[in-house]
């Protein structure tokens, strides 16, 4: 199979933006293209990246509207959706798309517009990925899901909600470094520490977790721009290679799983990215993990291999996740502040990850990053994605 580069990145401020859905996926497409300086060449094919737009925006067949708007015909295009991987899914088929020799230039842009809609029309469309007997009749949501993992790692495990809240405060302190992020005043920074007097600011969402153990609802695309190894000096001179991918998926519901607080599909995704990029997790610079719950980025740091189990929410406290310390995790902010348009989070976590290992992310730069790990969340753990990039073709 021919190796895959990414040679252009783009994307739009994550938040609650009045722009509708597809002139937010053409913005982000039209910065990856620019990045590229992808010019009058033609592009072999679009995959947009999608959960909830025929439910949220009444809005389908997304990848052949994009290519009609930017005037991108006759290229292929279609539309993944695979639940909050959905954009790492579409990444995915393109990275094969471009390896087998069918195509040399693919662009894959995810996005979603969830702020039109009240939050809890949202909160039920993310829901309907849960299993259709035996959790959605029953009012199963993604926060109830969390929230009795939570408690099953905390008494396993020894999690403190003390820890929760250092996972909040460290990725809401990296969003203000980001210009994209959905969450960036300085307010969000009282009452996100659990203490009786921060209780009005941050109150249960679904006990044991309270508001800023959860991800905002938001709008926003991101878009990358990847082609065959041969022709990335036609585009860029700092190409990242995508050196390796992994997906594994586990039991819907989750009370079948044999340990409900065993994340297998975490586990082996990370481990055949792992594998098929050469590395260990020790080798890996900067991480982007699926923190749409504080407990999330604990449980997969440990899943993947960064900490061993038991040890990601001290890891959390001696500020190794920090960028800066051992494993700097989620320097963009994270789902937590950076925000989360489900269809487009697998995409920005890589957009995110090009910016590290070009040196082009600014204020949140971890230094010297070489190599990169991404892992995108699907349903409550059972379909996940991983990638490990490279810096250099």
């Amino acid at each position: 199979m021919r190796k895959v580069v990414i040679v252009g990145v783009g994307m739009t401020k994550f938040g609650r933006r009045v722009e509708g859905l597809m002139q937010l996926l053409s913005e982000a497409s039209l910065a990856a293209m620019d990045d590229a300086g992808i010019g009058d060449k033609p592009l072999d094919a679009v995959y947009v990246s999608n959960m909830a737009g025929g439910i949220l925006n009444h809005q389908t067949a997304l990848g052949s509207s994009l290519v009609d708007r930017l005037s991108l015909l006759p290229a292929a295009a279609e539309t993944v959706e695979n639940g909050p991987a959905s954009g790492s899914s579409a990444i995915k088929n393109a990275y094969f798309s471009i390896a087998s020799g069918a195509y040399d230039l693919v662009m894959v842009t995810g996005g979603e517009k969830m702020g039109d809609v009240p939050g809890f029309v949202a909160t039920d469309a993310v829901a309907t990925m849960s299993h259709p007997e035996a959790e959605y009749p029953l009012g199963i949501t993604l926060p109830s899901l969390a929230a009795m993992f939570t408690k099953l790692y905390m008494e396993r495990y020894g999690i403190t909600s003390d820890q929760l809240a250092m996972v909040a405060l460290k990725n809401h302190l990296n969003g203000l470094k980001n210009p994209y992020s959905h969450i960036r005043g300085d307010f969000i920074l009282e009452g996100v520490l659990h203490c009786p007097e921060a209780i009005v600011n941050n109150p249960y969402i679904a006990e044991p977790l309270r508001l800023y153990d959860c991800c905002p609802v938001s709008d926003g695309a991101a878009s990358v721009i990847l082609c065959a190894e041969e022709k990335a000096k036609e585009f860029t001179t700092v190409p990242v290679t995508i050196a390796g991918f992994g997906q594994a998926t586990d039991h819907q519901t989750v009370h079948e799983r044999e340990d409900p607080t065993d994340l297998k599909a975490v586990t082996l995704a990370a481990k055949k990215a792992l594998d098929m990029a050469k590395l260990t997790p020790k080798d890996i610079d900067v991480a982007e993990l699926h923190d749409a719950f504080t407990i999330l980025e604990i449980a997969q740091s440990e899943h993947v291999g960064f900490f061993k189990k038991g040890e990601g929410g001290k890891a959390v406290e001696a500020g190794l996740t920090q960028i800066g310390g051992k494993i700097p995790i989620n320097p963009s902010g994270g789902l937590k502040s950076r925000g989360h348009p489900v269809g487009a989070t697998g995409v920005a976590q890589v957009v995110e990850l090009v910016w590290q290992l070009r040196g082009q992310a600014g204020e949140r730069q971890v230094k010297n990053a070489s190599k990169g790990f991404s892992l995108n969340f699907g349903g409550f753990g059972n379909n996940v994605i991983a990638f490990v990039l490279k810096k250099g073709a």
